[in-house]
């Protein structure tokens, strides 16, 4: 049903733009009398896409939670048992209201500028510190993206890092009681990279063999809990690392991995308040001994010092990021879970440690009463230790009891046909217990007797003992915690967002609505079919439009980050080529304009990466190309390009190139990143691309939650679909499918209601106009701009894409004002900087996106050419670079209200450089911060409690 009057679409709000009189506005700086004809000059007309996209009409917003409310009803929710991983849990209201819902957390950026991230920032300083705190490791990451392939990476490291000679090229042991799921993601990595992986019960001792390391379960999946202290010294003797899968919530209770001597601890941070989620998003995380933390994958919030001396925070080690390192990485990994972290650190900050342990007791005490009851009642349960998971023997009734407690509305695991999991969690009540053991023809024991944590594995040191972990005790504390926190960051709900590559676009109240319906968010990954008709339709549903959309004939939504879904596309690739007996095709080419994970991600596919060169004018070199093809025609696998470039321009030969791999046997990867220039112009699968990932927390608008949750399915023509990524639950390689990319065969499910509402309320019609918006927008703010800052590279007509590359490096050769100097200025305008210094050093690259309207981009760009205009102040004299207002920005409210300003401009032009900040002024909680004192000086916990007291 289509709405009836123009004025209440809500492709009219998404866009920005939208009044003709702006349009026309923006037209006539750009050169052109309509926006087909500046879209017809762009975009090179042979990859333009003959039809319109062929999606259902345009739904209203009402429409749209109408539709998602009979979805949510064909999804059984059900008391959550069945554990393996994923647990239920109580989102306290406060964090799920003023957090998980709340825009000036999930429309947050990656804190690359630390500025105006503080508040971010300190919170997931909070999370690095409850990790430390639970595993007793020193170090710990600022999460990962989901608990197997945290693992994977922690697998990866540990060949890295090992330097005994003899255990370099060993195997890597998984103990039989690892998750299931983690075990096929570990294969499948280790396939493609070529290392033994040997599955053995650690609890009966190593096997033979030189092992590089090993990896363990604290509980296991079984729920057993042993001592690891003695196969981790056997391990350590034979010159392997380890690596514990650790239950945080349990390790309340039970000897944390550290101090059993791991060397890395792993897992999810989950059942720490953050929902289900139908298996993610989830943070994952990592923590380290001393002397591996460099080696780290992932983010590391770190504290150091601005220009005042104030003590700050920013991510450390930033040379770790993979998407710079290119070919050179360790891991693909460029992003994080940082909104679940969030939430995960809030509820630690919540409950504080006596809260965690009260609900670890009540947890343990009710998973000993069931265990006790079964036992009583003649079954056999296995284990006789344990911290929430009940495993119990029912030979050949496995079926029949757990088909009889669905039947009550509570979901087990049948583990096979004689043996029942049953997992125990914080929603856990008597009455469930009652259900539970009536299920298996048992009443509730009266007292609980046996199955307590042996004396060998119970903790004794403490944990959480910094204020933030005791102070927030009332909501109304919480409340204005997490309220100053936000307060301190600049987010899309305060100010527009012009990063380049990154589209930090409208994330509209009613796609995220439906997210925290218990009906979507308390269903279990692992949750039978016959419970999940809602949601695989939703999947489904989304997994066609997103076909339609991009060409391709099939869609997988698993890969749960950009970077996995490259991954996935490129062993969809890998598993092509050896099906048809092609081993030696390993070489992937990748021009030097393609987007940053590419090379990582291809190095983690097990591939060889050749680089391409760039023409002068930002366009692929073709006689590079060319040689590069011929040199490698017998070993080439395929070429990843990056459509738009990462340059901000359309490659008119993009079907050339194509064609040209074909011919030498190899497949073309589309890189998806800049999809949100192609939606209903051009689609990758009919221009030439075998397989793309796109990238649901950009072009498709779930929000970017400060660096995560993202989602980056993969697209791929037919001949690759047997190689789409197959259901870690299920036998690794399964026949007919992939390998595995996620924990979970929908990956991170629990935010696709937002980009399937945003597909249903734009229709083709709303999303190729989004497109073409884009493009205006983009193009406007080049042409504006380009007399202060030259545009780097344009297309066809001297037009960009739907971003533009900045170019200050002449103005820095002659002035010394570098581009860093102007996103730091741009802080005091209450900009969030574009993307700096990438893909070229010493550019800003823009993205304005659809959703800016007029006034916002001309607010933009006023800020732009004010900041030449002090660049010139410093070309003319007026004063020096050292003592510019753009070397000593970000200005704080304490530097400009001080008794000893003595700078050479004056206050005025510090923090009201433009007239209407006077009635709209953010003020950054630091100024600029020294990022090598905080790498030099490595602190990646919240500061000493002096520090918290002042």
């Amino acid at each position: 049903m289509t709405v009836s009057s123009a004025s209440t679409t809500f492709v009219d709000r998404h866009i920005g733009a939208r009044r003709q009189a702006d349009i026309d506005t923006m037209l006539k700086s750009v050169g052109y009398d309509s926006v087909d004809s500046l879209v017809d000059t762009a975009v090179p007309n042979d990859i333009r896409q003959d039809v319109a996209l062929t999606l259902q009409d345009a739904l209203s917003e009402v429409e749209v939670l109408a539709e998602l409310r009979k979805l949510a009803a064909k999804n059984k929710t059900a008391v959550q048992m069945i554990g393996q991983g994923y647990y239920d849990t109580v989102t306290p209201p406060v964090i799920r209201r003023n957090i998980l819902e709340s825009p000036a957390w999930y429309t947050a950026y990656t804190p690359y500028q630390p500025e105006i991230s503080q508040g971010r920032l300190e919170a997931l300083l909070n999370f690095q510190t409850m990790v430390q705190d639970l595993v007793g490791l020193p170090i710990a990451n600022a999460s990962l993206l989901d608990e197997a392939t945290a693992v994977a990476e922690a697998v990866l490291m540990m060949r890295r890092a090992n330097k005994n000679k003899a255990a370099q090229d060993g195997k890597t042991v998984l103990d039989a009681d690892v998750l299931p799921q983690t075990i096929a993601i570990v294969k499948g990595r280790a396939e493609a990279l070529g290392f033994e992986v040997e599955v053995a019960d650690l609890s009966q001792g190593l096997p033979d063999g030189d092992i590089n390391g090993i990896v363990l379960q604290q509980p296991g999946v079984s729920g057993r809990v042993f001592d690891h202290a003695a196969v981790i010294a056997a391990a350590k003797e034979r010159g392997a690392l380890v690596t514990v899968a650790a239950d945080l919530l349990s390790l309340t209770l039970i000897t944390p991995p550290g101090e059993q001597g791991a060397d890395i601890a792993v897992g999810s941070t989950q059942r720490l308040g953050v929902p289900l989620f139908f298996g993610g998003p989830h943070a994952a995380y990592m923590a380290v001994q001393k002397g591996l933390e460099r080696s780290m994958p992932g983010r590391l919030v770190g504290v150091s010092k601005d220009d005042a001396g104030t003590p700050a925070y920013r991510l450390a080690l930033q040379t770790r990021e993979q998407h710079i390192r290119r070919e050179k990485a360790t891991s693909n990994i460029c992003t994080a879970q940082a909104l679940l972290a969030i939430v995960s650190s809030m509820y630690a900050v919540y409950h504080g440690p006596e809260g965690l342990k009260s609900i670890a007791e009540t947890v343990h005490n009710n998973a000993r009463t069931l265990a006790a009851s079964l036992k009583a009642a003649g079954l056999e349960v296995l284990h006789g230790s344990f911290f929430d998971t009940v495993t119990v023997r029912v030979p050949g009734k496995s079926a029949e009891i757990v088909a009889a407690a669905e039947a009550k509305g509570i979901n087990l695991r049948g583990i096979d046909a004689d043996t029942v999991g049953i997992s125990v969690d914080e929603t856990t009540t008597t009455e469930i217990v009652t259900a539970v053991a009536a299920v298996f023809g048992a009443t509730v024991a009266a007292s609980v007797e046996g199955f307590a944590l042996e004396a060998a594995v119970e903790r004794t040191s403490d944990y959480l003992q910094h204020p933030v972990f005791n102070t927030h005790r009332s909501e109304t504390q919480l409340l204005r915690y997490i309220r100053k926190l936000s307060d301190r960051d600049l987010a899309l709900d305060r100010t527009m967002i012009p990063l380049g590559s990154c589209t930090m676009k409208l994330n509209a109240t009613a796609e995220m609505e439906a997210i925290s319906w218990p009906e979507f968010a308390s269903i279990h990954p692992f949750a039978p079919d016959s419970q999940t008709a809602g949601w695989r339709e939703l999947i489904e549903g989304l997994e066609a439009d997103l076909a339609e959309i991009t060409g391709y004939d099939q869609v997988s939504i698993q890969p749960n980050a950009g970077s996995q879904g490259e991954l996935a596309g490129l062993l969809a690739i890998r598993g092509y080529h050896l099906s048809r007996g092609d081993d030696q095709r390993n070489v992937c080419l990748i021009p030097a304009s393609a987007h940053g994970t590419n090379a990582a991600s291809a190095v983690l596919a097990g591939m060889k990466v050749v680089v391409v060169a760039t023409a002068a004018d930002g366009t692929i070199d073709h006689a590079d190309l060319q040689a590069k093809i011929e040199a490698n025609r017998n070993v080439l696998s395929c070429i990843m390009i990056t459509y738009p470039s990462t340059h901000g321009v359309y490659d008119a030969d993009v079907r050339e190139i194509c064609d040209s791999v074909h011919a030498a046997g190899g497949q073309v990867y589309v890189d998806g990143a800049n999809l949100n220039a192609l939606v209903g112009l051009a689609q990758p699968g009919k221009f030439g691309g075998d397989v793309s990932h796109l990238n649901l927390h950009k072009t498709f608008c779930i929000p970017h939650g400060g660096g995560g949750p993202g989602v980056g399915p993969v697209a791929a023509k037919a001949h690759l679909a047997p190689f789409m990524p197959g259901d870690a639950n299920k036998a690794a390689h399964e026949a007919g499918h992939g390998v595995a990319i996620s924990a979970s065969r929908f990956g991170s499910a629990g935010v696709l209601p937002i980009s399937w509402a945003y597909v249903k309320l734009m229709g083709g019609a709303g999303l190729t106009e989004a497109t073409k918006s884009a493009l205006l927008a983009a193009n406007y703010i080049a042409a504006r701009l380009n007399e202060s800052f030259p545009v780097l590279y344009t297309g066809e007509g001297g037009l960009v894409a739907h971003e533009c590359i900045l170019d200050l490096r002449e103005l820095t050769a002659k002035t010394g004002v570098t581009a860093e100097d102007v996103a730091k200025r741009l802080i005091d305008y209450g900009f969030h900087a574009p993307t700096l210094a990438f893909p070229v050093a010493g550019t800003l690259m823009v993205e304005p996106t659809e959703s800016e309207d007029l006034v916002e981009i001309d607010r933009f760009i006023e800020a732009m050419i004010t900041i030449r205009r002090e660049i010139d102040q410093v070309a003319n004299g007026d004063f020096t670079v050292e003592n510019s207002p753009l070397r000593n920005a970000p200005h704080t409210a304490s530097a400009v209200v001080s008794s000893d300003w003595n700078r050479e401009y004056p206050r005025e032009q510090a923090v009201f450089p433009v007239h209407h900040l006077k009635q709209d002024k953010y003020f950054p909680p630091v100024g600029r911060i020294d990022g090598a004192a905080g790498d030099r000086n490595l602190v990646c916990s919240c500061p000493p409690i002096e520090d918290f007291e002042n």
